[in-house]
């Protein structure tokens, strides 16, 4: 039982072959083959010819001689002598009961007169081709001869001869004609046509291979581009070719097809992606929400501390001022006020010195809630991003100016300026809100560094970068980057740790968490220069260590009029 399954395994292996062999291979294959097939054909086609006419020859040679071996053969039944061959004849007797016998062939003669044995073609009684034939003459045939490698052409003739006794002698005539050479001259064609036709066949392989292989590579840039398409490179085309060949088409046809399958590709993509942001852009709008509500708590918190405090000062000056007789007051025990740090007179009455001490108190405390309630106001009108009085600036005046106001306030301080740029310090920005951006940095300095700290302010060159740390200077043209002016105002105070400095330009923040009103402002002043900066389009930054002091610095684009030549941007840009 095992023997069919095996053989319909080998059946059926055989007929899925054609289907897992390559196209080329195949088309290779079929190409040789038939090429084969048409040179057997022309081969057998043009040696059978030859042999035909070849041995027609012969044939025809043949029976021109048998009118005269009747002769031979009488002269030999009559006195049983054997003719020497010439001419490449074999004439044989064969009578009617007994063996064959040689009547001419069996010997030749060179020139110089040597016999020499020359074997004939090899005859039987029962010879098959002989019992074949008519009795009157045979077709000729071909024979081996009875030794050697001879090949012989023959016949055979029905003969019967009455000797001088009367007595008739009946038999065969067997006339052969030595066609040996015809049959090497055959040989000789056949093996120089397999040899010729093998060459071709190589030839014709390798030829074959090169342009199956040249004429396949549009279809194998087709299958690559499948494979990147496949990988996910959407974005790959087939080659174009001409468009009035196959395989120009199909690759047309193939390009349409992956342009329409992108764009499905992407517009789910597209939607998929639409789909997600929204979900994202509700997560962190919640998210947003929620941060927003407690910063809204948090700011409402930071500035009812800060608006209070004021306020509740003018409150308790005004009700001191009330109850040491003032309008609709009554003069109470002395003493009773004297938290407020006022000096009654003896009948509990107010002096002008009193007065004018709680009226220079409210006014201090008026201003200074005034103060806080401008820089709400202007941090409002940045968040709603109105529109600033940009005009050209000169940002060196403006640290000048700074300077002179640092010096006026600190004269015991060393106040330096340095400008370390080649060009013009100009930008493009509201002066007000710039002048109230460098005043910031160095009243900050001032405040929250020790009496007798120095404070230095740079400007220099450099580019935006985008980064939140500090600028760097101006690299070589050939990196690019916008051209800016950077002015940083440095101190030697107790520095900022790292928490500190990621939270120091927030709204309300202090480092001192004590919240020291003779040591600290508002905790707007850093909030307004990051947002004023912001709305110039710059950067803000601090660099600091605990220890080491603080540098607060900025940095804003370079006015068009100030930039370089190879920095300006170029018509049409």
């Amino acid at each position: 039982m095992a023997h069919p399954a095996g053989a319909q395994r080998l059946w059926q292996a055989a007929r899925e072959l054609p289907g897992r062999t390559p196209l080329r291979i195949r088309l290779i294959a079929v190409v040789l083959a038939l090429v084969t097939a048409a040179l057997v054909v022309i081969s057998v086609a043009g040696i059978g010819f030859l042999r035909g006419y070849l041995l027609g020859q012969a044939d025809r040679n043949l029976a021109g001689a048998t009118h005269n071996v009747n002769i031979l053969v009488e002269g030999y039944l009559s006195n049983g002598r054997t003719i020497p061959g010439n001419g490449g004849f074999s004439v044989q007797w064969l009578p009617e009961h007994g063996q064959v016998r040689q009547v001419v062939g069996e010997f030749t003669f060179s020139a110089i007169g040597q016999a020499t044995m020359v074997p004939g073609p090899s005859v039987t009684r029962g010879a098959s081709w002989l019992a074949t034939q008519p009795r009157d003459v045979s077709d000729p045939v071909t024979v081996s001869s009875w030794s050697g490698h001879q090949r012989w052409r023959v016949i055979s003739t029905p003969f019967s001869f009455t000797n001088q006794l009367g007595q008739v002698q009946r038999g065969t005539i067997i006339l052969g004609l030595d066609v040996t050479d015809i049959y090497r001259t055959i040989d000789r064609l056949t093996a120089i046509d397999l040899i010729v036709s093998c060459a071709l066949l190589a030839v014709l392989a390798a030829l074959g291979i090169a342009v199956i292989r040249r004429s396949m590579r549009p279809l194998t840039d087709i299958e690559r581009t499948a494979e990147a398409i496949a990988a996910g490179d959407l974005g790959r085309r087939v080659p174009e070719r001409d468009p009035r060949t196959e395989v120009g088409k199909l690759g047309r046809s193939l390009n349409v097809m992956l342009a329409h399958i992108e764009a499905a590709f992407r517009a789910r993509t597209a939607s998929e992606e639409a789909a997600r942001r929204s979900e994202e852009a509700a997560r962190r709008s919640a998210l947003t929400a929620s941060s927003s509500e407690e910063r809204m708590r948090r700011f409402v918190a930071d500035a009812s501390h800060e608006l209070r405090t004021p306020l509740t000062a003018i409150r308790g000056f005004a009700e001191y001022y009330r109850q040491r007789g003032g309008v609709g007051g009554a003069p109470v025990a002395s003493g009773a006020a004297a938290g407020n740090g006022t000096a009654p007179a003896q009948d509990g009455s107010l002096t002008g010195a009193d007065l004018d001490r709680i009226i220079e108190r409210v006014e201090s405390e008026a201003a200074r809630m005034g103060l806080l309630v401008d820089d709400m106001l202007l941090l409002a009108r940045l968040d709603q991003q109105r529109a600033l009085d940009l005009r050209t600036v000169d940002l060196l005046a403006i640290a000048a100016d700074a300077l002179h106001d640092a010096r006026l306030i600190a004269p015991d301080r060393t106040i330096n300026l340095t400008v370390a740029t080649s060009e013009a310090p100009l930008v493009t920005g509201d002066e007000a809100g710039l002048r109230q951006v460098v005043g910031n940095l160095t009243n900050n300095a001032l405040t929250h560094t020790p009496a007798g700290t120095p404070v230095d302010i740079t400007i220099r060159s450099g580019v935006l970068n985008g980064a939140t740390g500090p600028v760097p200077a101006a690299p070589p043209a050939d990196l690019g980057g916008e051209p800016a002016i950077i002015l940083e105002v440095a101190d030697q105070g107790a520095g900022l740790s790292g928490d500190q400095q990621d939270h120091v330009f927030e709204r309300f923040y202090r480092a001192d968490r004590a919240r020291n009103r003779a040591a600290g402002g508002t905790g707007l002043g850093l909030a307004i220069v990051a947002a004023m900066v912001s709305a110039h389009h710059g950067q803000v930054w601090v660099d600091s260590s605990p220890g080491q002091g603080a540098t607060f610095g900025f940095a804003l684009p370079l006015a068009p009029e100030a930039r370089p030549v190879s920095a300006a941007p170029q018509p049409g840009a």
